[in-house]
């Protein structure tokens, strides 16, 4: 994959053909080998590699972008003079700011060197220890495992160059009776592969399969529930950009104050929540600079239940003589010392919540949304799992749910079936809303 020095040369020659006074190379790559298993069973195996290749020019505040993969003299040529066609027919924009000049990026090493270089032959020992688990159990798996690799480079006309490596791997199950009737899942990302289990992955999705078997069907309502720390994430994900200091001045968000203003520096969320966004944390590494090109920075969204931060970026910060936010990384909700476990065992009664599934927005303004359970359902009693329950559809806010929090379990990388996922502990919370019963498995 390019070099520091390659995409600093590739990105001047670039620059070197730009005629208009601003321009913007961005350079992508990703690299992934992946296996993918199912009816216990390999069925692909592959390696793929992407570039693409951004141009972006400006003009007087109207802006052209093109695209490539190719890197041959004529190509290169050919999308800078595009881009630059494109500018010239493109639409006036407000609030286009100025490119930032040279800027000094952190270093955040996040390329472990064996991911980097793992290919299908270091998987597949975690898909057999999988298939062997299902079938000696007469059922079914299903999942993939991969890992990427990226790197980003970012350059324009004003000295601003950025250069980064990255790598993570992740494998994902689904268990399932012969007969389609009961599935358990199980999953784990990580920075680095040396970390992926499959034989762990494999009985924890096969415990889920065996015990979800006839589920019982319960009436929707409002119960406490423990989500296991994917579920969480699966929820949570949806708070990334819930923190526009823009959507909250402008009343269209679920930080905004009635009669105006926002509810910065107010206690919005249950004392135990403290959320973060920290491109540094090994454990879940971020870029070290921004969409906008800014250095990246650890940013505190809430503190002990306090609205801490707002987001801003370049141009709503200078509308509103703000400072621009250094958003980079993932969320990171801080946990406790609470094993799964103990959450159970500390619920009279309630739901415990394997992960979520085709989650979908139904109001933006509170942050509500809709979505499925998936994967195992479990109504506890008495601080103990009881029997397996029918999936329910919800209606609930992430922001209600911190709000309802009651403890806080330790901390792990997850990564569900959608979003990008981020590092959040396992939780016990009251009243959450499941709205109807599903009977899909």
């Amino acid at each position: 994959m390019t070099t520091r020095d390659q995409a600093h040369a590739l990105a001047k020659k670039m620059l070197s053909y730009s005629k208009l006074p601003e321009c913007t190379v961005a350079i992508s790559e990703v690299e992934q080998s992946s296996v993918r298993f199912a009816n216990n069973g390999v069925t692909t195996a592959g390696l793929t590699m992407e570039r693409t290749i951004t141009i972006a020019s400006t003009r007087e505040s109207r802006t052209g972008i093109a695209q490539t993969s190719e890197i041959d003299e004529a190509r290169l040529k050919e999308a800078v003079a595009r881009s630059e066609a494109l500018a010239s027919v493109a639409p006036l924009n407000d609030e286009h700011m100025e490119p930032l000049g040279e800027q000094e990026y952190p270093a955040i090493p996040a390329a472990d060197a064996e991911t980097i270089s793992a290919r299908s032959p270091s998987m597949v020992p975690h898909v057999k220890a999988v298939i062997e688990a299902a079938s000696a159990k007469k059922l079914i798996a299903a999942g993939f495992i991969e890992r990427t690799a990226q790197v980003s480079a970012v350059a324009n006309k004003r000295g601003l160059f950025g250069h980064h490596r990255s790598a993570s791997a992740a494998m994902s199950t689904t268990v399932r009776t012969a007969d389609g009737s009961s599935a358990g899942w199980a999953g784990q990302p990580s920075s680095r592969i040396a970390a992926i289990n499959g034989a762990l992955l494999a009985e924890a999705a096969i415990e889920k399969c065996t015990r979800w078997k006839q589920p019982r069907k319960i009436e929707p309502g409002q119960y406490t529930v423990v989500l296991e720390p994917t579920a969480v994430s699966d929820l949570l994900s949806n708070l990334r950009f819930a923190f526009s200091a823009r959507n909250a001045e402008e009343g269209r968000s679920f930080l905004s104050k009635k009669g105006g203003g926002t509810r910065l520096g107010e206690k919005v969320f249950h004392e135990q929540i403290t959320l973060v966004s920290d491109p540094f944390d090994p454990r879940f590494p971020g870029s070290p600079y921004n969409q906008e090109g800014l250095p990246a920075a650890k940013v505190v969204w809430v503190e002990n239940g306090v609205v801490k931060n707002l987001s801003y970026d370049r141009y709503w910060a200078a509308k509103t003589k703000q400072a621009p936010t250094p958003t980079s990384g993932s969320l990171s909700l801080a946990g406790g010392e609470a094993t799964l476990e103990e959450l159970i065992a500390s619920t009279e009664r309630g739901l415990l919540v394997t992960r979520f599934w085709y989650i979908r927005a139904v109001n933006m303004q509170t942050l509500q949304f809709t979505g499925l359970t998936r994967d195992g359902l479990f109504l506890i009693e008495k601080g103990k799992i009881s029997e397996p329950v029918m999936n329910l559809r919800f209606n609930e806010s992430p922001v209600r749910l911190l709000q309802n929090v009651k403890r806080l379990g330790r901390v792990v990388r997850c990564r569900g079936g959608e979003g990008a996922g981020m590092l959040a502990p396992a939780l016990v919370a009251g009243n959450f809303t499941f709205s109807s019963i599903s009977d899909a498995v």
